[in-house]
């Protein structure tokens, strides 16, 4: 048995589509556009990479971009000064802090300081405890984890009833994932880096969601077959024949595990494209949240 791949760039296209739609007749209805302001402290390339490529996403779906650079030596009085000017600002509709800060700075405070409704990556305290909650629902779901659902439902695969196993206990995807698997019914098993017999839970899985930031950990003979395999790792592996030197891969053994899965996600190519697409989807939400209190 060969697993279907779970083709994570087609995925994200139609949902990017909806969401450009739905700007589109925004403007149509109400002459308002979302916007997302995004902060970026420091030279880190990595960062400036992750930027641009949010900023350039906002462009394709009609989202203004607003973006506000500071210095490495930036104060913590002043990004919380920048961020709470933001907060202020009716046309952001959503704020964006890219991690990591400089070390000097402290990053919760920062994050915790975004208003609630312009949380559009989905960490603020109330979001996370709202989505912990039974019966309640966090205005925003944090990206990464919200993709990795989208991909399941838009799949057909069933969640109802099954058992997933997450591997990784991150508050950015871990622990998040998880309680959306729970509010969808699963039943759910957080394993970690001190998990005992890790493969013996693995195995019992229908769904396995991998975020444990460790190179093609999960192999096929720890998958139970026709298991759903979302790989959320991205890690960089030697390989001489290629012209960075390394590929990227996931913290799944893709060759093994796609001879046992029933369906997974490819790297490149799975959960990546998700994230920002999601990030957009939250944006517009926020847009939708500001125009609903215009018209109280």
């Amino acid at each position: 048995m060969t697993a279907s791949i779970i083709d994570g760039k087609a995925i994200a296209g139609t949902v990017r589509e909806q969401v450009r739609q739905a700007v589109v007749q925004m403007k149509e209805d109400y002459g308002y556009t979302p916007g997302l302001a995004t902060v970026l402290v420091g030279e880190d390339p990595a960062s400036s990479t992750y930027v641009r490529s949010k900023r350039k996403t906002c462009e394709e779906l009609g989202i203004r971009s607003i973006g506000h650079e500071l210095p490495a030596t930036a104060t913590q009085t002043q990004v919380e000064q920048l961020v709470a000017s933001l907060n202020a600002d009716p046309n952001v509709n959503g704020i964006l802090v890219q991690l990591p800060l400089p070390k000097h700075l402290n990053e919760e405070a920062v994050l915790n300081s975004i208003s609630l409704e312009k949380d559009v990556d989905g960490f603020h305290p109330v979001n996370i405890g709202r989505l912990a909650m039974k019966g309640r629902d966090p205005l925003f779901i944090p990206c990464t984890p919200y993709g990795c659902i989208v991909l399941l439902e838009e799949s057909g695969i069933p969640i109802r009833g099954a058992e997933a196993v997450v591997v990784g206990r991150s508050n950015i995807v871990g622990l998040p994932v998880a309680m959306l698997l729970q509010k969808r019914d699963a039943t759910v098993t957080i394993c970690h880096s001190r998990t005992r017999d890790l493969a013996e839970h693995i195995r019992r899985a229908d769904i396995v969601i991998a975020a444990i930031g460790r190179t093609e950990m999960i192999t096929g003979d720890m998958l139970k077959p026709g298991a759903a395999v979302i790989d959320v790792g991205i890690n960089q592996k030697p390989d001489p024949t290629a012209k960075r030197g390394y590929r990227l891969v996931g913290d799944v053994d893709f060759e093994s595990a796609k001879e046992v899965a029933g369906a997974i996600t490819p790297v490149p190519g799975g959960v990546g494209p998700m994230t920002i697409t999601m990030l957009m989807k939250n944006t517009l939400r926020a847009a939708e949240i500001e125009l609903a209190k215009r018209d109280r």
